[in-house]
């Protein structure tokens, strides 16, 4: 999804810093844009509900659709609703590779999957959404390993951190695997998936 939205004001009105270069400009202004933004007034159930569920929506780039989708799968699915649609959002192939230290944030790693740089198993996948299993291996292709990009990528530079657990990545080789389905707790995004679920389902 293209959000032409400068994404140091996104972050200012979502109350999170979508990527490290918001970081500092958040850190400088912490309140929403606009003439209005310190005002305390306090906002209604539903404001607070609609906030968290775009929260968790831009922080995977994702349009109202695929979020209401990543939602309805989870609805039907075993287990808690929230934690299973964090979880189904987590395994987007664009996410997988940002987690994995391939790219420097989502919003690059979906152009760089929808311009055809990675394989999944072998074979080419462009589709960012694309839904990965445990067991699966996402690679650069062969053609693309010598772009900047890549060769970046290959240094560790966009590493935040330890790589998470249901990942195997060797950055050097420009590949990592899905060990296992993502849990909760190893899922580094802020969000109180709860207050999304409760949005959906009033």
């Amino acid at each position: 999804m293209n959000n032409s939205r400068p994404k140091a004001k996104l972050s200012r009105a979502l109350g999170i810093p979508l990527t490290p270069k918001c970081v500092k400009y958040f850190e400088k202004r912490p309140f929403p844009p606009g003439v209005h933004g310190r005002s305390r007034r306090k906002a209604s159930d539903y404001q607070v509900r609609l906030l968290e569920k775009q929260r968790l929506r831009h922080q995977y780039n994702i349009s109202e659709a695929q979020m209401r989708r990543a939602y309805d799968d989870a609805h039907r699915a075993e287990g808690k609703t929230g934690e299973t649609m964090v979880s189904l959002l987590e395994r987007r192939l664009d996410a997988v590779v940002t987690r994995a230290g391939l790219a420097r944030t989502v919003y690059q790693a979906r152009q760089l999957v929808v311009h055809g740089h990675f394989t999944v198993d072998g074979k080419k996948v462009d589709r960012p959404g694309y839904r990965l299993k445990p067991g699966q291996v996402v690679e650069v292709r062969e053609s693309s390993r010598q772009k900047p990009p890549f060769q970046i990528a290959a240094t560790g530079a966009h590493v935040d951190g330890p790589t998470p657990p249901y990942l195997s990545t060797v950055l050097e080789e420009l590949r990592t695997t899905v060990l296992s389905i993502p849990q909760r707790s190893e899922i580094r995004i802020q969000c109180d998936e709860q207050l999304v679920v409760e949005f959906y389902a009033r």
